[in-house]
């Protein structure tokens, strides 16, 4: 079985509708502006109180390994969209940063996934990975909380790739 995203599965680029396309990106860009949008302005009211702030998101991989276009170019999207908030929001000392995560089983999708590789297509994987083993939930989150933290107050529009050494 193919790796799902959003309930779609990898398949050709000419075969992808407009709905298709826009609910990953709705799910993938337009939720992380939004949650953006939404705490821009507390965050900005507090900055007169605070040493520091910090906005982390997670996008994954620019390149997917579901095969589907529009999950690749939502996560590249979502670099893009680090980036700027950085710059925007810098003035008021918020950092914006971004982990992109490798392969973690985390989730009944990342658990079908794993399975639809087989036995031969997951040891592939394994091997792929510089540290020759999947990523945890702990070791994503202990990126985030390095960003979230004032060993980071320096850092921002950044991206740092949690994936064992890809």
């Amino acid at each position: 079985m193919p790796a799902a995203c959003c309930g779609q599965v990898g398949r050709p680029l000419e075969t992808i509708t407009p709905p298709d396309w826009q609910a990953i990106f709705d799910v993938n860009v337009t939720g992380a502006f939004y949650c953006s949008q939404a705490v821009a302005p507390g965050m900005k009211a507090r900055a007169q109180r605070a040493d520091h702030q910090h906005l982390v998101a997670a996008p994954g991989s620019a390149i997917s390994l579901t095969g589907i276009q529009a999950y690749a170019s939502a996560k590249a999207a979502q670099i893009g969209l680090t980036r700027q908030l950085a710059h925007e929001l810098g003035p008021w000392g918020i950092t914006v940063n971004n982990v992109a995560p490798g392969f973690v089983r985390s989730n009944p999708t990342t658990e079908r996934q794993w399975e639809s590789y087989g036995e031969e297509g997951s040891e592939r994987l394994v091997e792929s990975i510089a540290l020759k083993r999947l990523g945890t939930p702990e070791d994503i989150a202990h990126a985030v909380l390095f960003f979230a933290s004032d060993y980071a107050g320096w850092i921002t529009g950044q991206v740092l790739s949690v994936d064992g050494g890809k």
